[in-house]
């Protein structure tokens, strides 16, 4: 994954390359080349490139990997307080923990829409087939994670204990 000093490395040498490419259009006017008015275009293009580069180059990606976590889906998220993701049904508890916290990083934003509680709500679920054609959806926990902070050490976790149980595999 590319970091920020990638970013910024690399807006430094398009910006040189823009530079080069700017003389090169002023050359063109002055000496009323036929493709002068190209250069332009292309010259726009790469100052806009070297702009973009640049902004990538500031901001600082972050993102936290929690170990013991699986892949999940979202289901549903309202942009706001409340969202659902679904896991594999071979999940174990102390992964599904895991994976509930890996969401809570993932899924927070300072523009989500916080109304009165000020709280995100991930719900986690997973798909039952009892029977072939018949899917049930079993709900395993939720987590609650602050809107306002991004380190939020206070991150309540609840789990359904009996509806762990009825996991494939399930040794609770």
């Amino acid at each position: 994954m590319p970091t920020t000093t990638d970013f910024l490395n690399a807006s430094g040498w398009v910006g040189i390359t823009t530079l080069a490419l700017a003389a090169i259009t002023v050359l063109g006017f002055l000496l009323k080349w036929g493709i002068r008015f190209r250069l332009v275009g292309i010259t726009g293009f790469l100052g806009v490139l070297t702009g973009g580069l640049f902004a990538l180059g500031l901001v600082p990606f972050t993102r936290t990997l929690i170990p013991g976590a699986v892949r999940y889906s979202l289901v549903f998220d309202n942009g706001g307080t409340q969202t659902v993701i679904a896991v594999p049904r071979t999940i174990d508890s102390q992964a599904l923990e895991a994976t509930m916290q890996q969401a809570a990083s993932d899924l927070f934003s300072y523009g989500r829409l916080g109304r009165q509680d000020d709280k995100l709500t991930i719900r986690v679920r997973t798909n039952l087939h009892p029977e072939p054609g018949v899917t049930k959806p079993l709900y395993l926990g939720q987590i609650e994670r602050s809107l306002s902070s991004r380190t939020d050490n206070a991150m309540e976790i609840k789990l359904n204990p009996d509806n762990i149980a009825q996991l494939p595999g399930s040794r609770e």
